[in-house]
């Protein structure tokens, strides 16, 4: 298991675009170590009984926002546990201020061809639903967040196989704990 007390944090949070596949890396680091793992965009869902995109649709993205920092915020504050954030929650300066105080954070980066590609077909992605090229909404939201990605304790390309970014990062935290 992973020891907290060593490195000083109460979690780790996991970062990135959609599509970079940190629900996806959260949920198999929290197996590994054997602790809990948190999906904000999960826990937003819960909290309200809707979706991401019907909180968008219904009252906006200014609305969920608001929603968004308070469960981060409230997420932040576990022990012990893995967090995967939304994409944009990042933005949010309380929610960054939580996250560099009580979190050893990882950014999960990947190619924005290679994101674009994953996500060309979904549907529950409400800032890409409109009708812009793909790509081009991607590098505007990557451009607004690449400083505040950038700050994380530790950077992981996520354009190959999970098993050799899970492989990076169990790596990657060992060194932290030594």
């Amino acid at each position: 298991m992973f020891d907290f007390a060593i490195i000083k944090k109460k979690n780790i949070c996991i970062m990135g675009l959609m599509g970079s596949g940190k629900s996806m890396i959260a949920k198999d680091l929290s197996k590994q170590f054997k602790i809990k793992f948190y999906d904000t965009d999960r826990e937003i869902e819960n909290k309200t009984n809707k979706s991401i995109d019907l909180i968008f649709e219904e009252k906006g993205e200014s609305y969920f926002r608001e929603i968004e920092e308070e469960v981060c915020l409230e997420l932040l504050q576990n022990n012990n546990c893995i967090i995967s954030l939304g994409g944009g929650s990042i933005i949010n300066k309380k929610i960054r201020q939580s996250i560099e105080l009580n979190s050893l954070s990882i950014y999960l980066k990947v190619d924005l061809n290679i994101l674009a590609k994953r996500l060309k077909s979904s549907k529950k992605r409400p800032l890409l639903n409109k009708n812009e090229n793909k790509i081009d909404i991607l590098q505007n939201l990557y451009k607004r967040r690449q400083k505040f990605y950038e700050k994380a304790d530790l950077s992981v390309d996520n354009n190959k196989d999970k098993y050799q970014v899970l492989e990076q990062i169990k790596y990657a935290l060992e060194l932290y704990e030594n």
